[in-house]
C-alpha cells in the first residue's frame, strides 16, 4: 500500500493575512472582522506553501480565530483541509495549546493505526512559539510523527537532534509549564500509587505527571485545589507512589480542629502536661515516622499553630529533608521522627500572605512542591467516566448490604445532565448527588429528574451557575427550566410542609390547582415531614 501523508498544523496569523492579501478588499474586510490585523509577510504563507507542494494526501487545521474566515479560508487554501476549530484565549498558554493539541491529535491519530499505511505529519512553522514546543513534545513521544517547516516558498523535513529531550528541552520547561509533565505520562490508572484517581482528561493527567514526578522525593508537596476535587485522594496516591509506602500515613484535618487540641493531636502530649493528661500520647508527628503525614486544610491554622509547625518543618543542617525535631505538649525533651510532609488547602495562601494570615517563611517550606488539581468543570470529560464508577461502586454496596437490591443504571438523559452541570462541589459532590439519586429512585433507571432533585437538596438552593451551564453536548433549555422549577415547588411544599394552597401561595400561584398539575406533570417529589 502506498504511503499516504495527513498533515496537521495550527492555521497562523500569516496564513490569515496571506488570505487577505489575495483576496483584496473582500479579504481585507473579512479580516477586520474577524480582528486580525498587520501586515502580511513572504506569501503564500507556510500552509499554502505546503499545499501546493503537493506532499500531503490529507490536511487537519486547527484553528483559534472566528469561524467566519473558516471556510473562505478553506476554499482559498485548497485540499480540502478539515478545519478543528478550538477555543484559546492566550495563544502563549502552554497548558491550553497542549490540552487543544492532544485534543485534535488524539483523534487524528485513531484514524490513522496500521495497517492504513498513513504517516502524521506536523507543520511548524505557523502558530506562536509555544504551539511549535508542544508540537515538538507531543510528536516526538505520544503521536510519533515527522515534522517539517516551510522556508522561502519550499517545504523541507525538520529533524530533531536525537539529545534534545535531554538537554535543551528539559532546561527549557523545567519548573514553568505544568503542561509538559503529562505529554509522556500514562492514565492514571497506569500510574503505581494513583490506580484510585479517575480520569482521561489532559487536565488531570497534568496534575498525576506532576505529583508522580514530586512523589519520587523527599520533599514537601502542598496540593492547592477547591473543595471536594480530591486533595486527600492525591495525597494518598502520592505517599503509595513514593519509596516511602511501607510506611505509615496520616492525615489531619487542621480546620476540624480546635487550636489547643490541635497541637496536642500533631506533636502528642505527656504525662501531667495539661488537666486530664493521665498518660504519655505520641502525636502524628511519632506515629508517622519513616511515612507521610498530610495537613489537611492547612490554611486554617492560627499563627502560633504556624510558628510551631515552622520549626517542625526545618531540619537540622546536618540531617536529611524530612527529619523531624519537635517536643509534646508539656514535655521536657525533644523528640524526632522521620516524615515526609504533604499539606492541602483550598485557600489562595499568597492571598492569605498578603492580608497577614499566613506566613510567608512557612508557605515557603510547605510549597516546595505545588500541584494544582483541576475543578470538575475543567474536565468535563471525566464526568461520565466518575459517574459510572461511582454508581457501580454504590450498587456493589447497597448489593452486599441487602441481596434484594437491583442495581441502579442512569438514563441518557441524567448522563448528559451530568455532563453539562457546573458540579461548584467538585467530585465530592458528584459522588453525594449520585448517591442520594440512588437511595431515592423508586425504579431501576435513575432519571435526569432525579439527579437534578439530588442537586437541588445539596446545593440548597440554584447557584449563581444555574444561568451559566455550558451550552450545547446534551443540553435542553426546557429541561433546564423544568429542573429550575421542580427546585422551587420542591421548597415551597417542604416549607408548606405539604400544604398544596400554602404552597401555592409562596410561589405566587392563584390557585392550588395550578401547582397540583404541575406537581404531577414535573414528578416532583418532596419530604413533607422538613420544613426547608
Amino acid at each position: 500500500m502506498a504511503e499516504r501523508r495527513v498533515l496537521v498544523s495550527w492555521i497562523g496569523h500569516a496564513d490569515l493575512l496571506a488570505m487577505g492579501d489575495d483576496l483584496g478588499d473582500e479579504g481585507k474586510d473579512l479580516l477586520a472582522l474577524a480582528r486580525v490585523t498587520g501586515k502580511y509577510g513572504e506569501k503564500p504563507g507556510p500552509l499554502k506553501t505546503a499545499v501546493l507542494s503537493g506532499m500531503f494526501d490529507q490536511i487537519h487545521l486547527l484553528s483559534n480565530y472566528p469561524e467566519l474566515v473558516h471556510k473562505p479560508f478553506a476554499a482559498w487554501l485548497g485540499g480540502k483541509p478539515t478545519i478543528h476549530p478550538v477555543e484559546l484565549i492566550d495563544p502563549t498558554d502552554y497548558l491550553k495549546v497542549y490540552e487543544a493539541a492532544d485534543g485534535v491529535l488524539r483523534r487524528v491519530a485513531a484514524s490513522l493505526k496500521p495497517p492504513t499505511g498513513r504517516d502524521l505529519c506536523i507543520l511548524l512553522s505557523p502558530g506562536t512559539p509555544a504551539m511549535a514546543v508542544v508540537w515538538v513534545l507531543l510528536g516526538a513521544s505520544r503521536y510519533p510523527a515527522t515534522f517539517y517547516q516551510t522556508f522561502r516558498g519550499a517545504v523541507r523535513e525538520a529533524r530533531m537532534p536525537t539529545d534534545l529531550f535531554e538537554g535543551i528541552v528539559p532546561d527549557l520547561i523545567r519548573d514553568r509549564d505544568l503542561a509538559f509533565q503529562a505529554l509522556a505520562a500514562s492514565s492514571p490508572r497506569d500510574v503505581q500509587g494513583f490506580e484510585d484517581i479517575l480520569g482521561e482528561s489532559p487536565a488531570i493527567r497534568v496534575a498525576v505527571g506532576r505529583a508522580r514526578r514530586a512523589a519520587l522525593r523527599d520533599v514537601p508537596v502542598l496540593l492547592l485545589g477547591e473543595s471536594g476535587s480530591g486533595k486527600e485522594m492525591f495525597a494518598t496516591a502520592i505517599h503509595k507512589a513514593s519509596p516511602r509506602r511501607t510506611g505509615p500515613f496520616r492525615a489531619v484535618n487542621c480546620a476540624a480542629i480546635p487550636r489547643e487540641l490541635l497541637e496536642g493531636e500533631l506533636f502528642g502530649h505527656a504525662k501531667g502536661g495539661f488537666t486530664g493528661a493521665d498518660r504519655d500520647k505520641p502525636g502524628l508527628f511519632q506515629e508517622a515516622d519513616g511515612g507521610t503525614l498530610l495537613l489537611d486544610e492547612v490554611g486554617e491554622c492560627d499563627p502560633l499553630l504556624q510558628a510551631k509547625l515552622l520549626r517542625v518543618l526545618q531540619p537540622p543542617a546536618d540531617k536529611g529533608p524530612c527529619h523531624r525535631v519537635f517536643r509534646p505538649v508539656g514535655g521536657t525533651k525533644d523528640l524526632t521522627s522521620d516524615v515526609r510532609v504533604v499539606a492541602a488547602t483550598n485557600r489562595d495562601l499568597q492571598k492569605e500572605i498578603k492580608a497577614g494570615r499566613f506566613r510567608e517563611d512557612l508557605f515557603y517550606r510547605l510549597a516546595v512542591i505545588t500541584v494544582s488539581l483541576p475543578p470538575l468543570r475543567d474536565r468535563r470529560e471525566d464526568v461520565p467516566l466518575l459517574a459510572g464508577q461511582f454508581l457501580e461502586k454504590i450498587n456493589g454496596e447497597f448489593r452486599q448490604q441487602d441481596r434484594s437490591y437491583r442495581p441502579k443504571r442512569m438514563a441518557a438523559s441524567a448522563l448528559a445532565y451530568v455532563k453539562r452541570h457546573p458540579w461548584p462541589g467538585n467530585v465530592r459532590q458528584l459522588y453525594n448527588a449520585i448517591l442520594q439519586a440512588a437511595v431515592m429512585t423508586d425504579g431501576e433507571v435513575i432519571e435526569r429528574r432525579d439527579l437534578a432533585a439530588a442537586v437541588g437538596n445539596l446545593a440548597g438552593g440554584r447557584s449563581a451557575d444555574a444561568l451559566d451551564c455550558p451550552l450545547g453536548d446534551g443540553f435542553d433549555v426546557e429541561e433546564h427550566v423544568n429542573d429550575i422549577r421542580r427546585h422551587y415547588l420542591r421548597r415551597a411544599m417542604e416549607q408548606a410542609r405539604g400544604n398544596k394552597s400554602q404552597a401555592a401561595r409562596l410561589l405566587g400561584m392563584k390557585h392550588y390547582q395550578t401547582l397540583d398539575g404541575q406537581l404531577e406533570r414535573l414528578g416532583v417529589k418532596w419530604s413533607a415531614g422538613e420544613a426547608e
